[in-house]
């Protein structure tokens, strides 16, 4: 899809309703966060968040899909569908949200309250993966959450890894059940298919056995139209792999206050975000949503930009409010220093990081 930086984002209502009246912990007054709570005016009514399951028939999903590889050193292959399909098929597609000819009408990334940017795999998001791979983390049994996910390749590549629980929250119901959701089948049915060769010629589990066999090393490569030949895709409820997923649209606000009602609430090992700090109306309800949903040793892996031009936002004003709210560290685990910086960080509790006791300073963990 062609996109230019040209960005529709009046600030937008992200408190949500005194989600479990949290207060900074180090006593500091929050003078960024007021500044951007103030100036946080509403632009379009929340939006409520719902989960997605999946179509019983995937088929539908992935008819005339074109896919795109993603190949990064040893990490496992990563599909995703074209980017400008959705721009050729925009009428053909389901979309009650009405975004996909808007975006193409209005050749915008951004129109605050209606479309946060999903259907394109950002910059920032390849970082992240570079970083992962060089690191070499498996997520075997973690419980990890692709927040603001998009296309999804964070948690599809915990998914190949070994994590036990993978959940995807975008704001659009259409990037998820567009794009997310086929994307995770993509994969599904190619991870299916390695295993069913491995079992043929007497290897087991052959995921693991590919990975670990794997020499290649190579930079980032995007492999146009050269997906896994085009297939019928088997019932959904035969992926061991899909079982494991679950699919989330809506507002940071919505999203926590429905997963909140889940007994018991969800606890997140790892929390994946990408690009997500380009708006300063968004922090008090992203932070509030990291810090209510990750487990007491979790860890956030955030991707992004130096500086937003056009919206505001960036590392710098996101770590002077992740400082002045004292619930957080915030290290820096990549800084690129060509073009446009972009940054990996990690966010962990304080309490966490120095003790590996996040309750004993009164975090919330039920």
């Amino acid at each position: 899809m062609s996109f230019c930086f040209n960005f529709d984002v009046p600030a937008q209502s992200t408190s949500p309703d005194d989600v479990d009246g949290n207060e900074p912990q180090n006593g500091k007054k929050d003078n960024t966060a007021k500044y951007m709570e103030d100036d946080a005016k509403p632009a379009e009514p929340v939006k409520e968040a719902k989960e997605h399951l999946p179509l019983s028939d995937p088929q539908l999903l992935l008819r005339d899909a074109v896919a795109e590889t993603v190949t990064i050193g040893t990490l496992p292959l990563l599909h995703f569908l074209n980017e400008t399909v959705f721009e050729k098929t925009a009428s053909e597609r389901e979309d009650e949200e009405k975004i996909l000819c808007r975006t193409v009408e209005q050749r915008s990334d951004l129109i605050s309250g209606v479309y946060e940017g999903g259907l394109k795999v950002w910059e920032c998001t390849y970082d992240l993966l570079e970083l992962l791979e060089k690191d070499g983390e498996t997520f075997g049994g973690k419980a990890v959450l692709d927040l603001g996910c998009g296309a999804g390749l964070l948690g599809i590549l915990a998914l190949h890894r070994g994590a036990r629980k993978i959940h995807f929250q975008d704001y659009n119901s259409t990037v998820i059940e567009q794009l997310t959701v086929p994307n995770v089948i993509l994969n599904c049915q190619e991870e299916d298919e390695v295993d069913s060769e491995d079992d043929k010629e007497g290897r087991g589990t052959g995921k693991v056995q590919e990975e670990d066999g794997c020499k290649k090393k190579g930079k980032r490569e995007v492999k146009d139209g050269s997906p896994p030949p085009k297939k019928r895709a088997a019932d959904p409820s035969q992926h061991h792999s899909l079982a494991k997923c679950r699919f989330f649209s809506g507002d940071w606000s919505t999203f926590l206050a429905l997963v909140k009602k889940e007994d018991p609430r969800p606890k997140y090992d790892i929390i994946f975000t990408s690009e997500t700090i380009y708006n300063t109306a968004y922090y008090p309800v992203l932070h509030e949503t990291l810090h209510r949903l990750l487990a007491p040793d979790g860890l956030v892996y955030l991707a992004t930009k130096s500086h937003y031009f056009g919206v505001g936002g960036g590392l710098h004003l996101f770590e002077t409010f992740v400082e002045q709210r004292g619930v957080f560290s915030l290290d820096h685990l990549w800084d690129g220093e060509e073009g446009l910086q972009r940054h990996v960080v990690v966010l962990r509790f304080r309490m966490a990081k120095s003790t590996g006791r996040s309750k004993a300073a009164g975090f919330d963990t039920q």
